[in-house]
């Protein structure tokens, strides 16, 4: 019998997940466990950067009026999502990955470019390679949200959790914790292996993706909830 999968990513990432999920076939039990909130930053001088690297559309949905400053800067997006939000928002996208933000900047290796992460509060760290420069500038945070007592009696039923980044991962083990819901009733699918060693131990199972894309993760769970 299927097991069902629960996603308890931000909006509007969320939302992608549920149509991705329900258009395959499978139960998905969706719970926003964090909001994306916007921190305030101050734009340095454009014409220190040669270009945007951004790993999430969240970067440009809550940067706020200080993107202004760089709307002539290229940008290099991590996946389509992120491409979509920046050319709507008037940036103009140079390229677009689907791998993680670390392959797009391996793609760039062996050019002399100066730059500019834009990116949220707390975010993978990335080995620049040689001749690049990366300066980095939180412009959004996440705020963690309880678990509901809907969620809460779902869990308690077992299934599969979807787990896209570290700090989801600490979050979501901390309210397990907190409302005593038994770790070996869930087992979790993780976006990569940083974000799996977060989760902590004693789930029913862990898994990662080799490539971190909601694609990856999709067949990942796919399989696991077909499982015993």
């Amino acid at each position: 019998m299927s097991r069902p999968i629960f996603a308890i990513r931000p909006e509007p990432g969320l939302s992608a997940t549920v149509r991705r999920y329900r258009h395959a076939g499978l139960e998905l039990i969706a719970e926003a466990l964090f909001t994306v909130v916007q921190v305030e930053w101050q734009a340095g001088d454009p014409d220190e950067f040669d270009a945007l690297i951004i790993g999430s559309a969240n970067a440009i949905r809550h940067g706020g009026p200080q993107l202004e400053r760089y709307r002539d800067k290229p940008v290099h997006a991590v996946g389509k999502s992120t491409a979509n939000a920046a050319m709507k928002a008037g940036f103009s996208v140079k390229s677009m990955g689907n791998g993680g933000l670390q392959a797009v900047l391996d793609t760039l290796a062996g050019q002399s470019l100066r730059l500019l992460r834009l990116a949220g509060a707390e975010r993978t760290v990335l080995s620049v390679p040689r001749g690049i420069s990366v300066h980095e500038q939180a412009v959004y945070a996440l705020a963690p949200v309880p678990i509901s007592a809907l969620l809460e009696k779902r869990l308690r039923c077992g299934g599969i959790v979807l787990l896209h980044s570290a700090a989801a991962a600490r979050h979501f083990a901390a309210e397990c914790s907190r409302l005593e819901i038994p770790r070996s009733q869930l087992a979790v699918a993780a976006l990569g292996q940083r974000i799996s060693n977060a989760a902590g131990a004693g789930w029913q199972a862990v898994r990662h993706c080799s490539q971190p894309s909601d694609a990856a993760l999709l067949a990942l769970a796919g399989n696991m909830c077909q499982e015993r």
